[in-house]
């Protein structure tokens, strides 16, 4: 008797600081796709960004708190443990290799991520290794560009059932029902600034900010 393969995701980013609006995202897209589990995964120096306010160790903690025991939602250090630039390709060629070649592998990205993607280390590659989901806001349309287009080729497909047909090689455009406008920019100002930061990200989050004093003054340089 064959049992399902098992249909893992990745979600990277700053997560600086992590906020309700990446969380809700998370577990609306574990719904979405059946995701048995979603790697979530702070970025220590991001190449297409400049340097986070606080250590990459303390943003993974303030994660942790943020997922608290949330089921299928899982805080991954293994970028932080890599030497050199962080690259995606790289996170899903080790995620490949644990989970298997049948697993559903699947990079979930944000749309404004999504219309730079012709930019990233080795683009090409990142479909021989996982389909991709980009979350849009609904109704919100940005025209593509010829690179893109070029990169996704025929790769699109109309629902998750689709995409999870096979272990890779996927894109799917994913309308999320709760998408936040919640930024960390914005979190950081009203923390820089004195102003309450209550109801944009989880009690836990706040606390730990607060008690450790994060994100209270502008700093250029990650510790």
């Amino acid at each position: 008797m064959s049992s399902q393969p098992i249909k893992i995701g990745m979600l990277g980013g700053t997560f600086d600081p992590v906020h309700h609006g990446h969380l809700r995202s998370a577990l609306e897209v574990r719904e979405a796709l059946g995701l048995d589990r979603l790697h979530m995964i702070p970025a220590p120096k991001p190449p297409l960004r400049g340097a986070p306010q606080v250590s990459a160790e303390q943003r993974l903690a303030l994660l942790k708190a943020g997922i608290g025991d949330t089921p299928g939602l899982y805080a991954d250090d293994r970028e932080l443990r890599r030497e050199g630039p962080s690259y995606s390709i790289d996170t899903l060629a080790q995620l490949r290799a644990e989970y298997g070649e049948q697993a559903r592998l699947v990079m979930v990205i944000g749309f404004d991520a999504f219309l730079r993607l012709h930019q990233w280390h080795r683009a090409s590659d990142l479909f021989s290794l996982a389909h991709l989901v980009v979350m849009a806001r609904p109704g919100y349309q940005m025209p593509w560009t010829n690179e893109l287009r070029e990169l996704v080729g025929q790769r699109e497909v109309e629902g998750v059932d689709s995409l999870m047909q096979r272990p890779n090689g996927g894109l799917l455009t994913l309308s999320l029902p709760s998408m936040m406008a919640i930024s960390a920019t914005y979190i950081r100002q009203r923390l820089r600034e004195g102003k309450s930061i209550h109801y944009l990200l989880p009690n836990a989050v706040e606390e730990a900010i607060r008690k450790n004093g994060f994100y209270q003054h502008f700093s250029q340089h990650d510790e």
